[in-house]
């Protein structure tokens, strides 16, 4: 097997028991058998291809930003489609993306061009890929409000052009997420703005995340899906579980609604406090909390 990916992707693309903590923000989990970073779209077909035809495991990742993985790791392929898929096309107003690249990488690109509209994603940490499949959103905006289109991988090896109606955009859903496709790139419509504006937005922005966000700390950020009708971060903190912590698992004193490593935490630790703070919330309010983050491996 992996003398057939080294075939698609080339030896110097190939890693082989590679700690997964060096490629998630929470900085946790153990190593994957193989990791991969593709070149493009015809490469990322291939490996899927051939780890269907072998029935050998993989997944998708991007920045990691909202994977928590295993102590003992992934016994298969991870695929990485981060900074060698990362191309962005202006085309004012729209703006062409990879599925890669970073969410602060098109927010810059943005500002250059003084066009408006992704000031709310500019410190979101994450690839552009990871934040269409989950309709990322921050500060009143979400990836559907500029979305034009996005292409993709179907589990059947075809690639789909997918207009904005077709993607089914909802709160951190997608049809994307429902059908397993894989995101290779995106078109995104902003509008023109005054270069002074969106950068002043964007500092705005950068503030409130500093003085609200566990920023100091690795995290996976938000890591509850926001109940209807309340805010995860609220009940966990009326729950009495601001600074509750297991391990190095903690949930951070800023924001609830962050459970950050302190220092060395342990995946299992991370997802005994994830259990623990279900229970506790469901059992003080009858609300059933869900993890927004993927939650993956060996534990």
């Amino acid at each position: 097997m992996l003398v057939q990916i080294e075939e698609i992707v080339g030896k110097a693309g190939v890693k082989q028991d590679e700690p997964m903590k060096l490629h998630t923000t929470f900085r946790i989990g153990g190593n994957a058998d193989i990791y991969v970073q593709p070149k493009n779209a015809e490469e990322v077909a291939e490996l899927l291809a051939l780890c269907k035809e072998e029935n050998f495991p993989y997944y998708i990742i991007g920045n990691g930003s909202n994977l928590l993985v295993g102590d003992k790791g992934f016994r298969g392929l991870i695929i990485e489609i981060g900074r060698n898929m990362s191309v962005i096309k202006i085309d004012k107003p729209k703006i062409t993306v990879q599925a890669g690249a970073m969410l602060s990488q098109i927010a810059n690109k943005a500002l250059e061009e003084q066009l408006t509209g992704f000031e709310f994603a500019s410190g979101i940490p994450g690839t552009f890929g990871g934040a269409v499949v989950m309709n990322a959103g921050a500060y009143g905006g979400e990836m559907k409000q500029i979305i034009e289109s996005v292409t993709v991988l179907s589990q059947e090896g075809i690639i789909k052009k997918l207009s904005k109606s077709e993607l089914e955009l909802d709160y951190r859903s997608s049809c994307i997420l429902k059908h397993n496709y894989i995101v290779l790139e995106g078109v995104i419509k902003l509008e023109q703005g005054e270069r002074e504006d969106i950068k002043q937005r964007m500092l705005a922005l950068k503030i409130q995340r500093i003085e609200k966000q566990p920023l100091e700390f690795p995290s996976a950020g938000s890591t509850f899906k926001r109940p209807e009708g309340h805010y995860a971060g609220k009940l966990i903190m009326d729950a009495g579980l601001r600074g509750y912590q297991i391990g190095d698992a903690q949930v951070a004193q800023k924001h609830c609604g962050f459970l950050i490593n302190r220092k060395e935490a342990k995946a299992s630790d991370m997802l005994e406090l994830i259990n623990y703070i279900k229970k506790e919330v469901r059992t003080k309010f009858g609300v059933e909390l869900e993890t927004e983050i993927k939650i993956l491996g060996e534990f």
